[in-house]
């Protein structure tokens, strides 16, 4: 009942977090998460975690005619809310900091994807949705206090990084029942690393 909760992603969050072996960092502020460098004593490594849940029975309402648009499948995405070009900058500057991306089904864990945010593509994608928003700011009277409400990314935004790895990912098996609810570029992504049952 909370992990497909639409309203509150913290429990999504947590067991994201938790799993990829960081401790959980409560409070919209800051980073969600951080754990301890095991080669290098005393340094920390954070972690922003994005998760995201998909609820079978919207795609059942669209197909009875009860909902008008086709609801959004997983595709590795995630995003960051009221995004600035301080925060991107911020973002980079940070040496250790990690994305976890997971993706649940009526509330059952999928997958939790771990890379870091200096990911080349990740960062390339985000500076492309900032640089487009200010250009559109060009003669805006205010533009201080303002932000990009919603900056994106899909699996498309981090696949070739090296660091990539999988923290969780179920069996092929397992995944091939959920096919319906995954983009299909994406669901070619997750069976390649995906054991056999």
């Amino acid at each position: 009942m909370y992990i497909n909760d639409k309203n509150s992603s913290t429990i999504r969050e947590f067991i994201t977090v938790t799993l990829a072996g960081y401790k959980h960092k409560q409070g919209k502020i800051g980073y969600n998460g951080f754990k301890q460098d095991t080669i290098i004593p005393g340094k920390t490594i954070k972690c922003e975690a994005k998760p995201k849940n998909i609820i079978a029975e919207e795609f059942e309402k669209f197909t009875k005619g009860e909902r008008k648009t086709s609801p959004a499948k997983l595709n590795g995405g995630g995003n960051f809310t009221d995004y600035t070009p301080n925060r991107l900058k911020k973002d980079k500057k940070e040496k250790n900091l990690n994305m976890l991306v997971s993706g649940f089904i009526d509330g059952k864990l999928i997958y939790i994807i771990e890379f870091p945010f200096k990911c080349t593509d990740f960062i390339a994608n985000l500076e492309k949705q900032i640089k487009r928003w200010q250009n559109k700011l060009v003669g805006s009277k205010n533009i201080k206090g303002q932000f990009l409400r919603s900056a994106t990314f899909d699996y498309r935004h981090f696949m070739r990084c090296p660091k990539l790895k999988f923290v969780f990912l179920l069996d092929k098996k397992e995944l091939s029942k959920y096919r319906t609810f995954i983009t299909n570029g994406f669901y070619g992504f997750l069976m390649r690393p995906a054991k056999n049952d």
